[in-house]
């Protein structure tokens, strides 16, 4: 399991960004192992990792999964499309989750261009990642078959 988000800042947000969502956003103390969201159910916003660390992967392929911690905006593909979110994302330790509805993230972003523009930067770099995760399962199930 890699880690990301110190080392790499696929998903980080800057400091304005978070401070938009925690005041539009919800925020909620998850114990361990508690799912976010799963791969395949229908978007219901997104999760920014407050405080703790959460896994995301791809089911059937552990190799894949990456572990976020605090800072990390998770789910933005689907809640930015309407489509069914592409990972599964639970929480590792005890986390401080902000949730925010999609209707309510797309308003803030139409309200805040700045923060839709940051916001879309790292949708096309989690869009990169989800692409080459779902490539791989692919490659998998034809070797298998």
């Amino acid at each position: 399991m890699k880690s990301v988000g110190v080392k790499s800042n696929i998903l980080k947000v800057s400091d304005e960004l978070k401070a938009g969502l925690e005041s539009a956003g919800r925020k909620r103390e998850l114990p361990p192992a508690h799912v976010l969201f799963r791969e395949d159910s229908e978007s219901a916003g997104v999760f920014l990792v407050f405080k703790g660390k959460v896994l995301m992967g791809v089911r059937n392929l552990p190799e894949l999964d990456r572990v976020f911690s605090g800072g990390s905006l998770l789910g933005l593909p689907a809640t930015f499309t309407g489509h069914p979110y592409s990972l599964t994302a639970v929480t590792v330790v005890r986390s401080d989750i902000v949730h925010l509805p999609r209707e309510e993230f797309l308003q803030l972003m139409r309200e805040r261009p700045d923060l839709c523009r940051e916001a879309t930067d790292m949708l096309g770099r989690e869009v990169t990642f989800i692409q080459s995760a779902l490539a791989e399962r692919c490659r998998q199930m034809a070797e298998a078959s």
